[in-house]
């Protein structure tokens, strides 16, 4: 059974941020989701799904689903046709050990009014964006 402890700090996952990937159209793939689909199309141009945190129900969290036109420079140096972001907790002790563990580490993590974020690369050749929302 599962210790739903809210002080855990341990640097890890802590669920699904967003699902990102090509199209050759983003514009025509939005639109076709939100019309058959109903997903709404926020702002920056993706569909977020809220949800409540187990641990905190109180707390709202977001994963946010958003296609991007195909050859764009954000999932680089990828060659994917996906990128998945993760919820994280505890970012920057989670970074060090993933230097410590020899894992690419592609940036610095940047701040923002909305979290925290910093990109990976898994043994595959896969970006991951991680996440730690504030």
């Amino acid at each position: 059974m599962k210790d739903y402890n809210s002080s855990d700090k341990t640097p890890k996952v802590t669920g699904l941020g967003g699902i990102f990937f090509f199209m050759d159209n983003p514009k025509e793939t939005k639109d076709w989701y939100a019309k058959n689909l109903g997903l709404e199309i926020n702002d920056w141009g993706s569909s977020s799904f809220e949800s409540r945190n187990i641990d905190n129900p109180e707390q709202i969290e977001s994963t946010q689903w958003c296609p991007f036109k195909k050859g764009d420079e954000y999932f680089s140096p990828s060659k994917k046709e996906f990128m998945i972001n993760y919820r994280v907790q505890n970012i920057e002790g989670l970074l060090e050990k993933l230097k410590a563990n020899g894992v690419t580490i592609l940036d610095d993590i940047e701040t923002y009014d909305y979290g925290k974020f910093v990109h990976i690369m898994d043994t595959e050749g896969n970006k991951i964006e991680l996440w730690e929302p504030i």
